[in-house]
């Protein structure tokens, strides 16, 4: 078993690349502020499973197996996103819901999230070489 193969190096990487698809969807939403009737997405909060420390699935219980199947009612197109609920005054008479202040706060905290979680990655390796003895 290699190193990186720890549970919670493997958690810590499951965030970053959470993170990390997260941020493509955020810049998807402020691209397309001025797009006629877009809704914004987000994607749903990471959970780890407590007994195996693997992310746990959100997603429905049913799925799409092949690109031609269509989608069960009510499942978002991209897989983990969310069609988020914009209250009626937020949308603009373009019918878009974009609001340009709260996906900035959230590009803000995925940067911030990110950060903590490559700095946890980095400090645990560093720990892990200290302790076989390779400094």
């Amino acid at each position: 078993m290699a190193i990186t193969d720890l549970p919670m190096l493997a958690m810590l990487r499951t965030r970053m690349q959470w993170n990390q698809a997260r941020q493509t969807v955020i810049a998807e939403n402020v691209a397309n502020a001025d797009t006629p009737g877009f809704k914004p997405r987000d994607l749903a909060e990471l959970r780890f499973d407590k007994e195996t420390g693997r992310a746990a699935s959100t997603s429905p219980s049913l799925a799409l197996t092949a690109a031609g199947h269509m989608a069960p009612i009510g499942q978002p197109s991209a897989a983990g996103a969310d069609p988020r609920k914009v209250k009626d005054f937020e949308i603009r008479p373009s019918g878009n819901g974009v609001n340009l202040e709260d996906e900035m706060m959230k590009a803000g905290d995925i940067q911030t999230d990110y950060q903590l979680a490559a700095s946890l990655y980095q400090h645990s390796l560093t720990t892990l070489k200290i302790a076989i003895g390779k400094s």
